[in-house]
């Protein structure tokens, strides 16, 4: 459920906003900010796939053993729509929100998609100098780090749900800005036209997929 890295001391380490199927643009900006595959590590945010045009390319990238992923919601409607056949509600939801590049592949390649999605983290801690980093696609339920992976077994489908969906914090429906037990969280999720920060939450999705949008990766220690 959530996957430990202990500190990265040889190298740097970075996070990267939703990618959403855009991988030629993730190595353009790996290249300018000089990533060395050797000593350096990328973590994302998730939303891997859906609406660019890469979508299938996930697949090289997780298999790279210096990029990790979060599960997001993007991916978790793959996982439904292919759970609950092409003719469900979820398949029809998943199509129109960018997903029409999944139902043209053979179903064996789905289901090896799919199984791929189902083992991705819900969320990625990573030990910093500064300290503890999280990384979760959404929100962390209970805004308490240690809380939430104390209590995940017992409350997996609500705690799964605000991980990969919620936006309670950035619609200002939150009193406490900050996530306890952590230095920093960063979150994708919801398109912004800059990096926003809410209290000690580090939201990075800058619209990759989109007219206009960009792709954000911030060093993280």
């Amino acid at each position: 459920m959530i996957k430990h890295f202990e500190k990265n001391t040889k190298g740097k380490d970075f996070v990267v906003g939703d990618i959403h199927g855009c991988f030629s643009l993730l190595e353009s900006r790996l290249k300018e900010i000089n990533f060395d595959e050797k000593v350096d590590r990328l973590f994302s945010v998730g939303d891997l796939v859906d609406r660019g045009p890469e979508s299938e390319e996930f697949w090289d990238w997780l298999r790279k053993p210096w990029f990790h992923a979060v599960k997001a919601n993007h991916e978790q409607m793959t996982i439904d729509a292919f759970r609950e056949g092409e003719n469900s509600h979820s398949a029809a939801m998943h199509y129109i929100n960018g997903g029409s590049w999944f139902y043209g592949l053979p179903k064996v390649e789905q289901g090896c998609y799919v199984l791929e999605m189902e083992e991705t983290p819900l969320a990625i801690e990573v030990e910093t100098n500064n300290g503890l980093i999280g990384i979760i696609h959404a929100e962390v339920p209970l805004d308490d780090w240690d809380l939430f992976k104390s209590r995940y077994e017992a409350n997996k489908d609500s705690f799964d749900a605000i991980a990969m969906w919620s936006r309670s914090r950035i619609g200002g429906s939150y009193v406490n800005l900050n996530v306890k037990g952590v230095e920093k969280v960063y979150v994708g999720h919801t398109p912004l036209n800059d990096v926003k920060e809410i209290g000690n939450v580090v939201y990075t999705d800058t619209g990759a997929c989109f007219e206009g949008g960009k792709l954000t990766i911030l060093q993280i220690n």
